[in-house]
């Protein structure tokens, strides 16, 4: 794969996890005995996106716990994540599916036919348990950080109530699957779910924009003692973030989809119906004035989503 962004970060040792304290491999549940939430962190969603896991890393490592309600770290995909190569960065995502497209109910309870949505039905009964999710992302090509909110709007209120990264998209998620934020579980407004998309995968200032987010939601959870997250929690205030709603979807349809130029993250197109991409015969506009273009794929294929299209909430 051509014309990727340098790996400037390397990937954290997590070999000293694999045990767990649970009975599941690379998963760590800290009860504080006292009264409050569950609030879960996961990384490696994705193989190669390990800005999250060099953070749960670090907790783990400086011996991070609790100070009310109980605190689960979840490392994800370890299986993916063990077949990252530097030399080929971008091939490690997944084993044999998307483990972010395999959180409907209905294949949380069916037979697993991939490992990632075995490894899923094996966390699923943690993270059904959680009040409060982070799920810690980063993007292949897009530095600018942004946080997703799914179709809930108890998520949104949380986002905004975060203040990072500055972000907040409200979407309706993926045609191939559905992912950790859109369960049943997450929708209803009791339990609530986040995916941070934390910068480009192997930047540094990636790494450092995890830390700043996973620290101020501890913080408003309540969940760690301020004086542990001081070397990670950002100052405030911060300024008010800007929620961007997708109002289409555009899932690629056939192997002739090409945007009409390079396309970037969070980019705002000023005038509706400018030309954006073709796909085959089919010529995509923008629905409406000031566009704004989340997550363009730079590898965009049959089925999957090519670019979201969305409109900034005022």
């Amino acid at each position: 794969m051509k014309n990727l962004p340098p790996v400037c970060v390397p990937p954290p040792d997590i070999s000293p996890h694999q045990a767990g304290n649970g009975g599941i491999p690379y998963v760590w549940q800290f009860d504080s005995g006292h009264p409050g939430p569950h609030v879960a962190l996961v990384a490696l969603m994705h193989g190669n996106e390990y800005a999250g896991a060099i953070v749960l890393d670090q907790l783990l490592r400086c011996n991070i716990r609790p100070c009310r309600g109980r605190l689960s770290l979840i490392f994800a995909n370890v299986a993916a994540f063990g077949q990252f190569d530097p030399r080929y960065p971008a091939q490690s995502r997944y084993g044999e599916e998307d483990m972010n497209r395999v959180w409907a109910p209905e294949r949380l309870a069916g037979s697993a036919r991939t490992a990632e949505q075995a490894r899923a039905q094996t966390l699923w009964p943690i993270l059904a348990t959680a009040d409060r999710v982070l799920d810690l992302h980063s993007m292949l090509h897009d530095p600018i950080p942004l946080m997703l909110a799914g179709r809930s709007a108890a998520a949104a209120a949380l986002a905004r109530e975060l203040g990072l990264p500055g972000w907040i998209v409200a979407d309706q998620g993926h045609a191939d699957g559905t992912r950790l934020i859109d369960h049943p579980h997450f929708l209803k407004g009791e339990a609530v779910a986040l995916l941070a998309e934390c910068g480009q995968h192997w930047a540094a200032d990636t790494v450092a924009t995890a830390w700043a987010i996973t620290a101020r939601f501890l913080d408003m959870c309540g969940m760690v003692a301020k004086p542990a997250l001081a070397p990670w929690l950002p100052s405030g205030p911060y300024p008010p973030p800007r929620l961007v709603r997708v109002t289409e979807t555009i899932t690629v349809g056939s192997e002739q989809f090409r945007f009409v130029r390079e396309m970037n993250g969070m980019e705002i197109i000023p005038a509706a119906g400018t030309l954006i991409a073709q796909d085959g015969d089919r010529a995509i506009a923008t629905p409406h004035d000031d566009c704004v273009l989340i997550m363009p794929s730079r590898l965009p294929a049959i089925g999957h989503t090519a670019v979201r299209l969305g409109r900034i909430e005022k």
